[in-house]
């Protein structure tokens, strides 16, 4: 897990105005941290601490690790992103040794008990193997809270959460309902009866809630709701459904939409899905947890993309993308399961070799689906869940499912790339 040093001390109330942490080199999250301070003779309070006889102050020891604390608390994946930590007391600190310029002191805090707004940490100051400190801290958590910009246009029957960040410029309309401690980019247009889920970051210049681009639709009221931790970047346009297609839009939780992404009427999308740039979802299309959509592909009105499906870069689905698999191509064809995100999404071997021999039976065999589908539930070997749920993919398909293999020499190709 990557963390923005300077970002998260930004967060910290109590700090000497010099970062007292240097690099992160262990990270447990939402239990231990360990960090390095690299202890330099240009550090200013060396002058005044003693001349002629240089000694880091222990307050700034206990500083130091407050800022690794700190770090550690905020990183939490159920912690609240715009909070900040105060410093709210220090029990049974020692000093064991001084600390002089040219020292690398290790630092390691481990959390213990916490509640929502107090956290209890212990906290210990290494110079090799040496302790050189050591305490216990008191971290006070406090959210930031509502920050609207000057500039921005938030009609008064706008919701919106504690702790979220509204940027210059931005259109909000008066259904729109914005949860906790989300940020919203310059320029957006928020509108229509929309919901937002907490922890939702959306960039500049995006659209979301909007009027479908349906012909058909008059104006009724129609949703968009949009679930947790989500990430829209800069031009996501994201429209609100339609009464004919069951007039909601649906987004669930902790997906990624890069730029230009568009989400038309009546989708649902599911949870941890990506969508690279500019890749296009018409209406009424079904996108199940774990998928990715590369960028500039379409997926057409209707059609579904299983779980754990990979959908290449610029490639047309004008059928069901099937669970699992790799589908590449204008038109799409299948050049077999997605291994390696099988595997990076940690799925078992045997697992992964229980799906490998199912497409077998569908692609390589000279069965025909039917056939196909049968002699996969015959075989008892291939009994698991991930292999019931494509077959039953592709049982309740309304459009078809895609099965028809790549060319060997497109294969190579793919392979070379």
């Amino acid at each position: 897990m990557l963390i923005n040093i300077p970002q998260a001390l930004d967060r910290l109330c109590y700090r000497y105005p010099s970062m007292l942490v240097d690099a992160i080199t262990e990270h447990e999250v939402g239990k231990r941290l360990v960090a390095v301070k690299n202890v330099t003779v240009n550090e200013e309070f060396f002058q005044g601490h003693f001349p002629g006889a240089p000694l880091m102050p222990g307050v700034l020891m206990l500083e130091s690790l407050s800022q690794v604390a700190a770090i550690l608390l905020l990183q939490r994946e159920e912690g609240p992103p715009n909070a900040r930590v105060y410093l709210r007391g220090v029990n049974h600190a020692k000093f064991r040794r001084q600390v002089v310029p040219g020292d690398r002191l290790r630092l390691e805090v481990s959390l213990e008990r916490r509640r929502a707004s107090l956290a209890r940490a212990q906290a210990v100051a290494y110079l090799d193997d040496q302790v050189v400190a050591e305490c216990e801290l008191l971290l006070g958590v406090i959210a930031d809270r509502t920050d609207i910009d000057p500039t921005a246009s938030v009609h008064p029957g706008a919701q919106i959460g504690q702790g979220t960040v509204v940027g210059p410029r931005v259109s909000i309309g008066p259904h729109v309902k914005i949860g906790s401690f989300c940020k919203i980019g310059a320029s957006t247009v928020i509108d229509g009866w929309t919901e937002i889920g907490d922890g939702t970051e959306i960039y500049p210049f995006s659209s979301i809630g909007l009027v479908p681009q349906d012909l058909k639709f008059r104006g009724e009221k129609t949703r968009l709701v949009i679930g947790k931790r989500n990430i829209f970047r800069e031009f996501v346009t994201i429209h609100r459904g339609t009464r004919g297609g069951g007039g909601i839009t649906e987004i669930g939780d902790r997906n990624v939409f890069m730029a230009y992404v568009h989400i038309a009427h009546d989708c649902h999308v599911g949870n941890d899905t990506i969508f690279g740039n500019q890749a296009t979802l018409g209406g009424h299309v079904t996108v199940e947890d774990f998928a990715n959509v590369s960028a500039g592909s379409g997926v057409h009105q209707f059609c579904r993309v299983g779980r754990y499906a990979f959908v290449g870069g610029y490639s047309v689905v004008t059928k069901d993308a099937m669970p699992y698999a790799r589908t590449v191509g204008n038109r799409a064809r299948i050049y077999g399961l997605n291994t390696i995100g099988l595997m990076r999404r940690g799925f078992s071997p045997d697992v992964v070799s229980k799906l490998k021999r199912s497409f077998r039976y569908l692609l390589q065999s000279k069965l025909n689906t039917t056939s196909a589908l049968h002699q996969i539930e015959q075989d008892r070997s291939l009994s698991c869940p991930e292999v019931q749920y494509l077959l039953d993919f592709i049982r309740t398909s309304q459009r078809g499912v895609i099965l028809r293999r790549a060319t060997r020499r497109a294969e190579e190709v793919l392979t070379e790339d």
